[in-house]
């Protein structure tokens, strides 16, 4: 699920990401010098040339962020490879961090809290780092989605076994904002799980984008990938919800999840127009009506990453984009409904009841005057409401084209510009074929249609259940008993010799195992074994897995000979 020395352009971009956030670490250094300078000094000639420093370091500041924000919006490398006439979709770029170096602090602590001899598991320190260190370049696929769930999973074991709730284990973890670069470091592990939650969300993203959108399985894969990414950064939001890092605010993770599920339902109408849209009256009602989801969806978007506080850290491209996709599905929802008034007149063979149901649910109101009956029948009706519809689909696709035109990010994409202004074409030809000389005397105001689904989209909740982990440091011992919060003494051995066939204890619980009805004048208690000790190990080999009859079946192995045991309380 890795691959470190992939030259994709992905993993460049990743790279670029990497070598922007050192900049903008340097550069938020930099500031804060400058602003503790300024508080300090009172020498004004030191003040004007801190503050034309500090003025310097600003507007550095804004360049690499500008910068960030271009590989934010640098969709073209993430799409699948066919060629392929869609506007494309936005991915969340992974989160970098820094190397971490478990060695030390996971050795010191298995010395001093399980008195154990550390050195026995170097071998699961190297192979919690180097898990560590393939998370941070997951190949983009399911195996690279799981690996990054087997480490987070891992890190449940970590937590319970070396960081204690009481006390930090020296341990910094540095994670940089996927937006604005600036780093956020903690002790404890939580930025660590949110961030691999966040990569976790964010590598879906990326398998939605790659699928290929020209066949059913490749949109079905994106639809579940996109659904699965909200689900994600869903539990994200609702689980860490005290993260530090911007991107994984609240306010923040609410709307990209908003943003994949809408990405999600845009999939849902290029699949139900994948074979083709027929010229029917009832095919093409179900098409306007879906494609008017998908419009209400982005503007909802597009809303939301207007709202302060995100707007002032969401990409200035991604929200230009949620507006153009809203302009443009709301001038489709518009151009089929024209196609249905200008191409369908009410046979005598059709059903009228039929068409008049369908053709009301398009409508919250009919404009003043009309009835849906007149107007299906009324072919002077059918036609000026038509064109009041393709009006209404050429501002909405004049006001998708100016807002591309304004956003130089979104400018230089091709295939958004092709399928913007092929589109655009098509209503402008669609409304000279209707023209005719009375045009002027037509003052319908086209109402707006309103959005229906079929096909409902929801997020899909992580199942990390699916994902079999098995924690790297098992031999410390079952993690309901040898846990950092749990605190006991330093093994004790114990010799335990045989009076007439009996031990003077009985044995009870799972494993470990531990020591019960002790008899208070046998030899074991007089050697200082206590009523509940736990028995980790007998004559030598280590039983913190074995059960009552295992541990049995080893002190009758030995016969009357006397046998060692070690216990801790």
């Amino acid at each position: 699920g890795c691959n470190p020395l992939a030259e994709t352009g992905r993993s460049k971009l990743q790279n670029q990401r990497a070598v922007l956030n050192q900049q903008i670490l340097r550069a938020v250094r930099m500031r804060a010098g400058a602003e503790n300078l300024l508080r300090a000094t009172t020498n004004n000639k030191v003040r004007e040339q801190v503050l034309l420093e500090l003025s310097f370091v600003n507007s550095d500041l804004q360049i690499l962020k500008e910068e960030l924000e271009g590989l934010n919006i640098s969709v073209e490398v993430y799409q699948n490879t066919e060629k392929t006439f869609s506007i494309p979709l936005v991915p969340l770029g992974l989160k970098e961090t820094k190397e971490v170096d478990f060695t030390l602090p996971l050795k010191d602590f298995i010395l001093e809290h399980y008195s154990e001899d550390s050195s026995e598991y170097e071998d699961e320190i190297a192979d919690l780092m180097d898990l560590r260190q393939a998370c941070r370049t997951p190949s983009r696929d399911e195996a690279g989605i799981e690996m990054l769930i087997s480490y987070f999973l891992q890190l449940g074991y970590v937590e319970n076994r070396f960081f204690p709730p009481t006390r930090h284990m020296g341990v910094l973890f540095t994670w940089y904002d996927s937006f604005t670069g600036v780093p956020v470091c903690q002790q404890n592990l939580l930025l660590e799980k949110a961030s691999i939650l966040f990569n976790i969300g964010a590598l879906y993203t990326q398998v939605g984008t790659r699928c290929n959108r020209q066949t059913q399985a490749g949109l079905e894969s994106a639809v579940d990938a996109f659904q699965r990414a909200a689900g994600v950064l869903s539990y994200l939001k609702e689980t860490f919800t005290h993260t530090p890092s911007y991107d994984m605010s609240p306010a923040m993770l609410n709307v990209l999840v908003k943003m994949m599920l809408a990405q999600a339902q845009e999939c849902v109408f290029e699949q139900i127009g994948l074979p083709g849209i027929r010229n029917e009256f009832f095919t093409l009602v179900k098409m306007t009506q879906e494609v008017a989801k998908v419009g209400e969806v982005y503007m909802l978007v597009n809303t939301a990453m207007n709202q302060e506080p995100v707007k002032e850290n969401i990409p200035y491209s991604w929200s230009k984009l949620a507006q153009i996709k809203s302009d443009h599905y709301k001038a489709l929802a518009h151009y089929f409904i024209a196609t249905i008034l200008c191409d369908h007149e009410l046979q005598s063979g059709d059903d009228e009841d039929q068409q008049e149901k369908a053709f009301s649910q398009l409508y919250d109101y009919m404009p003043e005057g009309l009835m849906v009956l007149t107007v299906l029948k009324d072919k002077v009706q059918r036609r000026q409401l038509g064109k009041a519809h393709l009006r209404k689909a050429i501002v909405h696709h004049e006001e998708a084209l100016r807002v591309c035109g304004l956003c130089k990010k979104l400018r230089n994409i091709d295939v958004l510009q092709e399928v913007l202004t092929a589109a655009h074409k098509r209503s402008l030809l669609k409304y000279a074929q209707q023209e005719t000389e009375d045009d002027f005397l037509s003052l319908i105001q086209a109402p707006d249609i309103l959005p229906k689904t079929e096909h409902k989209i929801e997020t899909i909740m992580p199942q990390f259940s699916k994902v079999k982990v098995k924690d790297f440091f098992h031999r410390l011992g079952p993690l309901t008993v040898f846990s950092a919060k749990q605190r006991w003494t330093a093994p004790r051995t114990i010799h335990i010799h045989h009076e007439a066939g009996e031990l003077g204890f009985s044995l009870k619980g799972g494993s470990p195992v531990q020591i019960y009805c002790l008899d208070p004048v046998c030899s074991a208690a007089s050697m200082g074994l206590k009523e509940g000790d736990y028995i980790v190990s007998v004559g030598g080999v280590d039983c913190k897995w074995l059960g009552v009859n295992e541990v049995l079946e080893k002190f009758k192995s030995v016969g009357e000979q006397p046998i060692e045991i070690e216990v801790i309380s």
